[in-house]
């Protein structure tokens, strides 16, 4: 268990799409929104391919409109980045768009997605998110972008990636677990007002009732600290960024750290 605390500061989610806070950090974010933390969920997309019926720019709209309402029982802000969904890229405009959001809301810490995951729009945002850490710091690189370059680079985890496992179907272990039995009702309101994705995922990924497999995924990453519910999480220990446990100082006896991970 980490021994040490930290001041509150601002925690940003940063995935691809609505609904992958919820399903991957939103009780580790009621924790620190509990804790005194300012909390902001940002997407890359609108999830704009996330309907059979609808077109892209309605399901756009029924997206962010709840995404900004799960974030808003956080009372969390909420931003999109307005990419593409499944056509998110490594590149200078969505680049330029993450370090203008993170100098903007000036995170201590950023939750971005697994560096290998089931679908490229998570593993390409989780590489924007970490060269946005890191770049929002430099002042000569979007000089007349927003507010100023972040005086530190901000911590950077993690989230699992979908059913804990690379895309290979090889397990990725966390090196720390976040108890959630105290956040896990919280986290599944947030989640049961992406009321749009339920029948989606059905059709597209054989995930009906995405309530009960959100539970079942937190039960098994609980087990591995031997707790009843987690959230688990790697640390991006790269030159340059923060090498200390930011997100188990601030949580405390709510963070569980693991021997093994990888």
């Amino acid at each position: 268990m980490a021994s040490s605390q930290c001041s509150p500061g601002t925690v940003m989610s940063l995935l691809a799409h609505p609904d992958d806070a919820e399903i991957l950090c939103a009780g580790t974010l009621a924790h620190l929104a509990a804790k005194g933390w300012k909390c902001h969920i940002a997407t890359f997309t609108a999830g704009d391919c996330g309907s059979a019926e609808l077109g892209r720019a309605a399901i756009s709209r029924i997206r962010r409109s709840e995404a900004r309402a799960s974030a808003d029982l956080l009372q969390a802000g909420y931003d999109c980045l307005e990419e593409r969904d499944l056509l998110l890229f490594y590149a200078a405009k969505p680049l330029r768009r993450v370090v203008s959001l993170m100098r903007r809301v000036r995170p201590t810490l950023v939750l971005a997605h697994s560096p290998a995951d089931y679908m490229a729009d998570h593993e390409v945002g989780s590489l924007l998110a970490r060269a946005g850490c890191f770049n929002a710091a430099v002042p000569n690189l979007f000089p007349r972008v927003g507010a100023p370059a972040l005086e530190h680079i901000p911590a950077l985890y993690y989230c699992d990636p979908l059913d804990g496992v690379d895309p290979l179907g090889r397990p990725v272990a966390p090196t720390g677990v976040v108890d959630i039995g105290t956040t896990l009702d919280l986290k599944e309101k947030m989640l049961a007002c992406h009321a749009s994705q339920r029948d989606w995922l059905a059709r597209q990924h054989g995930m009906d009732q995405y309530l009960v497999a959100m539970r079942d995924f937190a039960k098994a990453r609980g087990a591995l600290a031997g707790i009843g519910a987690g959230e688990g999480f790697r640390q991006h220990m790269g030159h340059g960024y923060p090498h200390e446990n930011v997100l188990g100082n601030a949580l405390g006896n709510h963070y569980h750290p693991l021997v093994q991970g990888s």
